[in-house]
């Protein structure tokens, strides 16, 4: 049976090692921020190429504390694209500040940075792109407006383990980059989990005091107003045993992603994913759009080929939003999107013979 995620088939290659250093843990009754926390995230600092590393207890978390770390909130607004998961608005919203949704680039599904300026203002502090699916933004223009406007900007790397423009890795282009570890993920933990990566020292260090209930050196001292977002040590233990792995299991995806390309890419009435020059995507999601979606998902349906999509509705539209008073019609590329767009199966598990049958179920919807 196809499986949109399989956790069963990576689990079996982390397993054995993961139960023997849980129970070392469970000996020693070091459960929060203990010796397995520093490792993971020095060796994630290291995999993104990043001075250092925080974890958090979720990706949602990690785009809040950089906010509060970044001291963004009540009277201030922070750019969000329109299309991407509720975690990233959601985080804006609860700092405090307000999301100013902008619309997305029609072939990369991310923030357009042609649309940016038009959004900024006098209360304008930051930029949150989302490295949607796998895909970085656009950052080296992203950067470029955020200079010329004085905001720092947040990478929401949420999806995009390992990506990377030219040689810089998601997480590591921005003032802060944000991780979720949620078990879905190419880098999955074995519950919710998350992860912040910076160059900058200070960050760092009131990153450690916001995530740690404002703690200072002294047990009992808080010199801050902080949170209760760690991550604790058995999470971090699971993520280290499969960052080993991450290089290894992003390629699969890749790999998997030109299988579907190369044999999908003559179809009409269909939209693959694209791939600027220079950008490694990591394929969180293989995304591709068809005015056709309907048809095609009932076939999947037939066959017991699971699918996803990947949003239903852009965030201006969802009902949580409302209070920010978009209409419908204000963001056409991200309503379009919606309207289109659909998942395939992909991730390291899959077989070969897997692949065929939904490029096979495809081809024969699409060639009537």
């Amino acid at each position: 049976m196809i499986k949109f995620f399989d956790l069963d088939r990576q689990y079996k290659i982390v397993g054995r090692d993961f139960i023997k250093a849980l129970k070392v843990i469970m000996s020693k009754g070091e459960f929060i921020l203990g010796k397995e926390t520093l490792l993971f995230e020095k060796e994630f600092a290291d995999f993104c190429q990043t001075r250092y590393a925080v974890g958090v207890n979720s990706g949602t978390d990690a785009l809040f504390l950089s906010l509060k770390c970044l001291n963004i909130g009540y009277g201030d607004e922070v750019i969000v694209p329109a299309l991407t998961f509720i975690s990233t608005s959601f985080a804006v919203t609860n700092s405090g500040a307000k999301p100013v949704f902008v619309d997305i680039d029609e072939a990369t599904y991310n923030l357009d940075p042609k649309n940016i300026e038009n959004a900024i203002t006098k209360k304008t502090k930051a930029i949150i792109p989302v490295h949607l699916f796998g895909l970085c933004a656009n950052m080296p223009e992203i950067l470029r407006i955020a200079k010329k406007y004085n905001l720092s900007v947040i990478e929401d790397a949420c999806q995009a383990h390992g990506a990377k423009i030219k040689e810089n890795f998601a997480g590591s282009m921005g003032n802060l980059g944000c991780f979720s570890f949620y078990p879905t993920k190419n880098l999955s933990a074995f519950g919710d989990a998350g992860l912040i990566t910076t160059n900058s020292k200070k960050n760092y260090s009131i990153l450690l005091k916001l995530r740690d209930c404002g703690r200072g050196k002294l047990r009992y001292s808080h010199n801050i107003v902080g949170y209760n977002s760690r991550l604790d040590n058995v999470q971090a233990l699971f993520l280290r045993l499969k960052l080993n792995h991450l290089a290894k299991w992003n390629q699969r995806r890749i790999n998997i992603a030109n299988l579907y390309i190369e044999n999908l890419k003559d179809l009409r009435n269909i939209v693959l994913p694209f791939v600027p020059e220079n950008y490694k995507h990591v394929f969180h999601i293989f995304a591709i759009r068809s005015k056709k979606r309907k048809k095609i998902i009932e076939a999947l349906q037939q066959n017991k080929i699971p699918y996803g999509i990947y949003y239903h509705l852009p965030l201006h539209l969802q009902p949580a939003n409302r209070y920010l008073e978009y209409k419908k019609g204000q963001f056409p590329v991200a309503e379009k999107i919606c309207q289109e767009i659909f998942a395939l199966p992909i991730h390291p598990s899959l077989k070969e013979d897997e692949i065929k049958k939904v490029i096979r179920v495809i081809k024969e919807v699409l060639n009537g």
